[in-house]
């Protein structure tokens, strides 16, 4: 007998509710900024702020997702990226990015996620700060830490097709190195790996050891979502821009090389 589609979501949320309640491997930061001591009076205000004010904006920023961005204009710099998320609405989230998930981890930047459908509707000149998803889901390189595998895997159906806007405005992170103590510089647009050998050798590694998880394992239990994957822009966007040799991830097609 089918399930109603609301007892299937009542029944995905209290999966997700708890599957918050439990640990996840600590990431610390790459990089500690420069800068002296919190003073005692730095403190006082602190504990002040943290009782009378609000932090009403960042409510609902509960979806936790890690994966990997090279800068769109440097490939070869590359960053594991932390994403505290807000689903606004069925079509379209907000991220703040992080490069760790402990207390100390720095700012890095910002993604906006949305739809096919809303992607769709962009004027053509701003599709091209827009990256794909499919190669990130598909590959395994996209995880939701903690959540039990139907609920992750729902997580990721749901992404399928999407696209993000990514701005790095600290570049904390050069690969598996520490980078910039401090937030140096312009922000990069950020993009996608979209191929298999794209990533730079231990970056993927680095991350699933500290955080007990295989890539592997979650790419051979996302096989079913292949068929759902439409051609989608800018999966060529980097193509020949890494340094070692790349190989097509199966469902992962650029939609102007479709036609």
């Amino acid at each position: 007998m089918a399930i109603p589609h609301h007892r299937t979501a009542l029944s995905l949320a209290l999966v997700v509710a708890l599957a918050a309640c439990t640990g996840t491997g600590s990431v610390a930061p790459s990089v500690s900024p420069q800068g002296d001591a919190e003073s005692t009076k730095t403190n006082v205000l602190e504990a002040g702020a943290a009782v009378l004010q609000s932090n009403a904006p960042l409510g609902g920023m509960d979806v936790y997702l890690v994966g990997f961005h090279p800068m769109k204009d440097e490939p070869k710099h590359q960053m594991e990226a932390h994403h505290f998320c807000r689903q606004v609405n069925e079509d379209f989230a907000q991220c703040a990015l992080f490069d760790g998930n402990t207390a100390s981890a720095n700012l890095t930047g910002v993604e906006y996620i949305i739809s096919e459908r809303l992607f769709e509707r962009l004027p053509r000149q701003e599709r091209r700060y827009w990256h794909p998803h499919n190669g990130e889901i598909l590959s395994g390189q996209l995880v939701a830490p903690n959540l039990p595998d139907v609920a992750e895997h729902e997580l990721m159906k749901s992404k399928m097709n999407s696209y993000g806007k990514t701005w790095h405005t600290w570049q904390s992170e050069k690969g598996t190195q520490p980078g910039d103590r401090m937030p140096y510089g312009p922000p990069m647009l950020a993009w996608s790996f979209n191929r298999d050998g794209e990533a730079q050798p231990g970056l993927v590694e680095t991350r699933d050891r500290a955080m007990n998880m295989s890539t592997a394992e979650r790419r051979r239990a996302r096989q079913d979502l292949v068929p759902t994957a439409r051609p989608q822009e800018g999966v060529d966007a980097l193509k020949g821009r890494f340094p070692r040799p790349a190989q097509d991830i199966p469902g992962v097609v650029d939609k102007h090389a479709a036609r």
